[in-house]
């Protein structure tokens, strides 16, 4: 007779959700981006929910299309340190990720703001690892220039190597302060570190002690082999976007199945999707909202533009509520700039496109809303903690990021009917047991998988 495998634990992220085809900012509901109110309203809400973190993704340059500022990103995005060390003032226990771009940064400067944000929120600090190989994003900082895919990530391997090198340097113990001997440390070696690589070479002798998590919670995302092989050495959890349960397992399965050559278990890395949610009184209900929403989300233009990221061409002539142009795409795909969905083969996906327009007659509206569209629960709070719950018993996931479309209110529906949902089934914390970010998540500290060694 086989015992019964443990309840799951879900794992829930608050993700800030910027300006882009996810929200709505038109809607009367939504407010400012950038006062701080906002970002208080969605950290307050998801500790009250009593949610793992709060997310904070990042854009270093306002994307162009067709030379003109995208209408999706005007906004910008206030300084991702300065928020979440406000946000810490304002919250207790929620853990703090901030998306910090791993090809325009240099290790002294992120190991002393994560290792201070550590600090100061008494160990509730995230860092989300992101690559750039965009020149266009590059032109803003003094380096610049493009980096190959593979260069990207060999530039974040060593990145990382040298931050923790960094966070290292100042033993386990805190200082020694003997106030009558005058002696701050006794060991004259804290804080001095090397890393000589061929991405940095640095020297010196860091300012920070060891900070509350010994190095803060790591998050990566990247769906290439490149991407999932970084995630499963360096990362603490993956914020992926697989969809469906089908896909969502194969994930899970390849990204797990890689940790043992690390030295890691299965515990030691969270799968964390992105996904979006529609309450309804019941699923009909629920369903009529989503429809609306995603109208809202993806409007004509919207439409347009999307579709002639793909084209490389002006397809303003174009109905949005028409089918696809006959032309085949141009070669030159940079029409918008600083963010560009397809780069690989935009014949083949137009291809595809075409074939999925004709076999389920969609517009060219209707087809940028089933092509762009998230992981998406829809359903009565019920159904919704029943499918999240699914997921992660199936090991689909452990929890997922959820991405609201109305800022910054847009969880608190979640929180007050799906979380109690996900509580009476034993799948959700009915308090926080821990206070850091690492003892939300399960995670052991990073000595202890460095060693090999279970946490007791």
């Amino acid at each position: 007779m086989t015992q019964n495998r443990i309840r799951k634990q879900v794992h829930l992220g608050a993700h800030f959700p910027g300006v882009n085809n996810t929200t709505v900012w038109t809607d009367p509901a939504s407010k400012s981006q950038i006062e701080f109110s906002s970002f208080e309203h969605l950290a307050r809400s998801a500790e009250r929910g009593l949610f793992d973190f709060f997310f904070l993704a990042e854009g270093l340059r306002l994307r162009e299309h067709q030379g003109m500022i995208h209408d999706l990103d005007v906004v910008g995005r206030p300084d991702t340190f300065s928020i979440l060390n406000a946000v810490a003032g304002v919250t207790t226990h929620l853990g703090l990720a901030g998306t910090i771009n791993t090809t325009f940064n240099e290790p002294y400067e992120l190991a002393k703001q994560f290792s201070t944000l550590d600090h100061l929120s008494d160990g509730r600090a995230a860092w989300n690892l992101v690559t750039s190989s965009d020149a266009f994003t590059g032109e803003n900082f003094r380096r610049g220039g493009y980096l190959e895919h593979s260069e990207r990530y060999a530039r974040a391997n060593e990145l990382v190597d040298a931050v923790r090198t960094l966070w290292d340097s100042w033993s386990i113990d805190r200082p020694i302060v003997d106030r009558e001997r005058g002696i701050f440390a006794t060991d004259q070696q804290v804080g001095q570190f090397q890393h000589s690589g061929k991405q940095f070479d640095i020297t010196g002798r860091f300012e920070v002690p060891r900070s509350p998590q010994g190095h803060p919670v790591l998050l990566q995302a990247g769906d290439s082999d490149e991407g999932r092989e970084f995630g499963a050495a360096k990362a603490d959890a993956i914020f992926t976007g697989h969809g469906t349960l089908e896909a969502g397992k194969a994930f899970y399965a390849d990204v797990k199945g890689r940790l043992a050559k690390y030295g890691r278990t299965h515990a030691d890395l969270k799968i964390l999707p992105a996904a979006t949610f529609v309450l309804g009184d019941n699923a009909a209900d629920a369903q009529e909202k989503a429809y609306h929403i995603r109208r809202q989300q993806v409007g004509p233009q919207t439409a347009i533009a999307f579709l002639e990221q793909v084209w490389g061409r002006d397809l303003s002539q174009y109905d949005a509520d028409g089918p696809l142009p006959k032309e085949d795409p141009s070669d030159d795909v940079n029409i918008t700039r600083g963010r560009v969905r397809h780069v690989k083969d935009p014949r083949a996906v137009a291809d595809q496109w075409r074939a999925k327009a004709e076999a389920e007659n969609l517009s060219i509206r209707e087809l940028i809303i089933e092509v762009t569209a998230r992981q998406q629960f829809v359903g009565s709070a019920a159904e919704v903690a029943a499918e999240i719950d699914t997921y992660v018993q199936g090991d689909a996931s452990d929890g997922f990021i959820l991405v609201p479309h109305i800022t910054p209110a847009g969880l608190d529906e979640f929180i007050d009917t799906v979380v109690p949902e996900l509580q009476d089934r034993g799948s959700f914390r009915t308090e926080y047991s821990g206070t850091t970010l690492r003892s939300h998540l399960g995670l052991r500290h990073p000595y202890e998988q460095a060693e090999g060694v279970r946490a007791s």
